[in-house]
């Protein structure tokens, strides 16, 4: 039986993702889709309420891009797939 030496132990840890660690969905601003669409593709997806569907559509509108969503990796991945099939411009990543 092999060990292997600690420092490569510790080479794998670092380069095995953390799929348990906070992911983000982001929307961001395009020049297509209408406020009240992406208003209410956030009510109809997420089942947010109409005042917080707004906020995030403002802030998509106003600062480019909204973090619609958070939670694990997989669960992102998802959102985005599910986001891009309404004709959104999402993307996940690592929470900052």
């Amino acid at each position: 039986m092999s060990i292997a030496p600690v420092g490569q132990e510790l080479e794998l840890a670092e380069s095995t993702p953390d799929l348990a660690a906070p992911w983000v969905t982001i929307v961001w601003n395009d020049p297509v889709n209408l406020m009240s669409y992406v208003t209410w593709v956030f009510r109809s997806y997420f089942g947010y309420s109409e005042e917080k569907a707004q906020l995030l559509m403002l802030d998509v509108h106003h600062r480019g891009k909204a973090v619609v969503a958070s939670g694990p990796r997989e669960q992102m991945e998802r959102h985005t797939e599910a986001l891009h099939g309404y004709g959104l411009w999402a993307t996940f990543g690592k929470d900052e």
